[in-house]
Formats: structure tokens, sequence, C-alpha cells
């Protein structure tokens, strides 16, 4: 890889408007603009709204990433965009400034996979080589990788519903949290007694590497209820108590989920994590264990490169770009975007493809 390449990203995927400069694995500048207070009487991400705040605040998170880098757009070697998976107006917002920074400066465009960037994330911040498995774990997706370039990524097994992420959010809305989801359920989880009520492990009475957390999110309505027609309400102490029985299900099957999956995983150079939900304390710390255990280096990078970021899409922009990879301004933004294509879709498919 050349390390003087200097790239500018930019990720609008869904809630969170970024943009960042890195120059080899040094990261120049990270801006990111959050939608939290804007969907927080929604209980959840509306698509629209999002879409506008994109719009809104693009152009202004490009300005602020090239002048905390102290550069111009002429100095820039190559534009890195998210162009898929996600919320379709989001995606379309960070791909039409890109294609118009691109023609109007001359600089090289590459769209990015935004699950490429999470996967290729322990590259730049750890110097992780390839091969290694991935455990991406988000909002919208978990799956398992084995990661062995740039643009080469073998899945092994995922969610076939919803992914932890999702069923964090749904979790904290059920229980009158607010969102995001993840770090609400944690927080309460804290103070709670994670034995107190046995929610199931799904799919661990079945070999290989796909998850379920469907039923895991019906389990905990069920507890609420009964706890609510018992009591007449629910307490603090039993928020805090489904909470933590809710993380340890979700921290126990990740956990042994990830075991089956080192087992499929030899010659590897380490066990990465990363996504949002790479950002919950037991999650990372269950995970650390069990490399440990096994015998395996292993990274979990900074937090805040765990959620959505620019930085991470520079970078798999970078890795793409230096093996030879380019897009021209027929760049195309998708809502859905397997990094395996080899792999049949987890979830299904439609007009607008595989969706994972």
């Amino acid at each position: 890889m050349t390390p003087s390449l200097t790239v500018l990203g930019i990720e609008s995927s869904c809630d969170d408007t970024a943009a960042a400069v890195l120059r080899g694995p040094e990261v120049l500048s990270s801006v990111v603009y959050g939608q939290t207070a804007l969907h927080a009487a929604f209980g959840g991400v509306v698509p629209e709204l999002a879409a506008r705040a994109h719009v809104e605040k693009l152009d202004i998170a490009v300005a602020a990433a090239l002048s905390e880098a102290v550069l111009a757009l002429d100095q820039i070697d190559v534009i890195a965009v998210t162009a898929g998976p996600g919320l379709i107006g989001g995606v379309l917002s960070g791909v039409m400034l890109a294609k118009g920074l691109s023609a109007a400066s001359g600089v090289p465009l590459i769209g990015v996979n935004h699950l490429a960037g999470h996967a290729l994330t322990p590259r730049f911040t750890d110097g992780l080589a390839f091969p290694y498995l991935m455990l991406l774990v988000s909002g919208g997706h978990c799956q398992f990788l084995r990661v062995e370039g740039p643009e080469a990524f073998h899945r092994l097994g995922g969610t076939i519903d919803d992914a932890p992420g999702e069923a964090f959010d749904k979790t904290a809305k059920l229980l009158g949290l607010p969102q995001p989801g993840g770090p609400a359920v944690e927080l309460e989880a804290r103070a709670g007694d994670p034995a107190r009520f046995v929610f199931p492990r799904p799919l661990l009475d079945r070999a290989g590497c796909d998850m379920s957390f469907s039923g895991l999110k019906t389990a905990l309505l069920r507890a609420r209820d009964g706890l609510v027609s018992a009591g007449g309400g629910l307490t603090a102490q039993n928020r805090a108590d489904l909470c933590a029985g809710f993380q340890a299900a979700i921290c126990d099957v990740l956990v042994e989920k990830s075991r089956r999956a080192l087992t499929q995983s030899e010659g590897v150079t380490g066990f990465a994590v990363a996504g949002g939900v790479a950002a919950n304390e037991q999650v990372r710390s269950g995970l650390a264990r069990l490399a440990a255990e096994l015998d395996v280096p292993f990274v979990a990078p900074p937090l805040r490169y765990c959620t959505d970021n620019a930085a991470m899409i520079a970078w798999a922009g970078q890795e793409a770009f230096s093996a030879g990879a380019c897009s021209g301004l027929d760049l195309s933004a998708r809502p859905r975007w397997p990094l395996d294509n080899s792999q049949p879709a987890l979830l299904g498919s439609g007009k607008k493809g595989a969706k994972a």
C-alpha cells in the first residue's frame, strides 16, 4: 500500500453523517454528526428524516474534515464513499455528493461497502494481517466473516432474522428506554440480576454459526407482560433484571457461535469484532475471554471506530483503491449489498437483491 495515499471518506448509511481524512493508517480528521435527538420522539430512525438531515450536514461534515486535516480538496488522492448497504435516502445523498466532488475536482472515486468498512477496521486500528476471522455485529447485520483481502470475504454464518443491534433497540422500546437501545439496555443491566430471568439461547442446539435473536426478543416481551399483569406495572428493578438477563443471553450466543466459527477458521492471524454492538462491554469481555482460552489474538477497535464513522470508509477505500479498484461517475447507491455473493442470502432476496 502507498503510505502517502490521502483519502477523504464519506459515510451516510443510517443516522450518522460523517466525513474523515486518512493518510495511510493515520487519521488526520474524523467528523461525525449524530441524529439521536432528531429521532428520539419516534422510538427509532425515521428514514425520510435521516435522509433530509444528511443533505443538510454532508457538505458541512466534508468541509470540517478537510479543515481539521488542514488540506484542500485538490490535495486528496481518492474520495471513498459508502455506496451501500443502508437506508437508500442517506446512501444516495452521500454518493451524489461524492460524485459531484469527484467530477468537479478530478479526484478518483471509489464506492465502499459499509460492511467492508467495519470488517476492515482492525486493519487500520491494529494492523491485523490477512486472513482473520471477523464478527461483524451491528444494528442491522450480524455475521462471521473470514477476511482474506480488501474485497475477499467468506461468510461462515450470520443471523437469520433480527441482528443483535435490532434486538437491543426493540427491547429498549418494549421497556420504555431511550434510543439507541444498545447503550440504554447495557446501562440498565448494570443494576440487574442476569440470573433472575432465564431467557432462551436460540440456535445453540443447531450446528453451525447461524444465529437468531427474534425469539429472544419475544421471550422478553412475554416476561415483561407477566410482570405487568402480576404487579400492575414494571418496577425499576424488574426492568434492570430483564435487561441483564437479555444481555446475558445475547452474549452467551455470540460467544458460543464465535467458538464454533473459530474452530472452522484454521490459519487465521486473529479474531476481531466490530460494529455498534462491539461497543458493549459484556460482549467484548466474553469474546476476549474466549480468544484467550483458544490462544487466538483478539482485536476490538476503539469504541469510536465500532459505531458508524467515515474513517473506516476511507480506510476500506484506500485498501481497495491500492489493490486496483475504482468507480466511475455511474456509481449507484445500493440498499442491499452482501459481502459474500457466493453464499445464499441469509434473509432472502427480492427485486433489490439479496438482503444479507
